[in-house]
């Protein structure tokens, strides 16, 4: 099968987002210990945007930016070098107790100590969201877009983001565009929310063409039944995972791809990585391969981004999850959270496991 996207289009992926940075200790040292950090500009629905920006695909971020914001300065200059155009209002930031763009301070882990990551959110940009900042008439109607990415990180940040999510999809679907959801339950986000959200949830589910998440998240965000107890084999679980996929599709027949990643964690630098889709009636499985880890923060947006791109590039659908498996794969080479593919071939490589000099 083929997912049938809209012919006429200026962007063939949207994406709404929160924009922050990460600092990052160097050489794979934790936070507490160190007095050297990198910084990057990251989320993690610009994450996945990314492999079809760096692959030449055109991209757009909605988002909302700090005025006058030296991090707002050096988010926009980095989604410009990410190939992605960007639109915003400018927020002013209301004093020194105002807004700011959020930080994530995670350090990277090494061999058998794994990575830890605070998040430092308060006064967040992003959560002021709102679709009437957006002709989304234009964005939709008039300039046209094939797939629009909506996660549940972003949908659950605040009442605001919320409804705007909700407007998106709904905006979406009217004008013809595929939408694509990725449920990414956060229990602090959901806490003293569960009933808003879980409406909101299932209605964006239910307009969405592609639906990707865990266990967890199908459970918790929408409140599928989730696999039975035990399935301590790898060929167990899948199957498990499979029969609550199927309870998934019964309740939201819209959607035509379900997906998920497959992680097991031998040390922070070594994982076996696997992927599960559905697309239509059909099974695509990639079992658990060995892959060297430099960071692991991306690799599951790695995978979502590979699988929409490989989704827009119209090739057969056994191509989809092998595109992801890679793309994520690839992704946790980089020490940024997001993947920059040099052209396809990098990422078939990936898949192939050829790792020689190419001259």
């Amino acid at each position: 099968m083929s997912i049938d996207l809209k012919k006429d289009f200026k962007y063939s992926l949207i994406v709404p987002t929160s924009m922050g940075v990460r600092i990052t200790p160097v050489n794979g040292q934790p936070v507490h210990s160190t007095d050297t950090y990198t910084m990057q500009a990251t989320s993690a629905e610009t994450n996945v945007a990314s492999i079809s920006s760096f692959l030449g695909l055109p991209v757009k971020v909605l988002t909302v930016f700090v005025k006058d914001s030296p991090i707002a300065k050096f988010i926009k200059s980095n989604l410009k070098s990410r190939n992605m155009d960007f639109e915003g209002k400018d927020v002013p930031q209301g004093g020194p107790w105002g807004f700011r763009h959020q930080f994530n301070i995670a350090d990277s882990g090494f061999g058998s100590r794994g990575p830890r990551v605070h998040n430092d959110r308060a006064g967040e940009i992003g959560r002021s969201l709102n679709a009437k900042d957006f002709d989304l008439d234009r964005i939709f109607g008039k300039d046209g877009v094939q797939i629009i990415h909506l996660s549940g990180l972003i949908a659950a940040l605040s009442e605001e983001t919320c409804n705007f999510c909700l407007e998106l999809a709904r905006a979406a679907k009217k004008n013809g565009t595929k939408i694509s959801f990725d449920l990414n339950y956060r229990a602090t986000f959901w806490k003293g929310r569960e009933q808003e959200l879980r409406s909101a949830f299932t209605e964006i589910a239910s307009l969405s063409d592609i639906l990707v998440g865990n266990e967890e998240d199908f459970q918790l965000c929408l409140g599928i039944e989730g696999p039975e107890a035990g399935g301590k084999g790898i060929e167990e679980k899948i199957e498990n995972f499979k029969e609550m996929i199927g309870r998934v599709k019964k309740t939201f027949p819209n959607a035509s791809v379900f997906a998920t990643t497959l992680r097991e964690v031998v040390n922070s630098n070594k994982h076996l990585w696997g992927a599960i889709m559905l697309e239509g009636s059909n099974w695509h499985v990639v079992n658990p391969r060995e892959i060297n880890v430099l960071d692991r923060i991306g690799g599951g947006d790695g995978f979502v981004g590979g699988l929409i791109y490989a989704i827009l590039k119209n090739w057969e659908p056994e191509k989809w999850i092998k595109f992801g498996w890679a793309s994520g794969a690839l992704a946790t080479t980089f020490q940024t959270d997001y993947a920059q593919p040099a052209d396809e071939e990098m990422v078939w490589s990936v898949w192939e496991g050829n790792a020689r000099v190419k001259r």
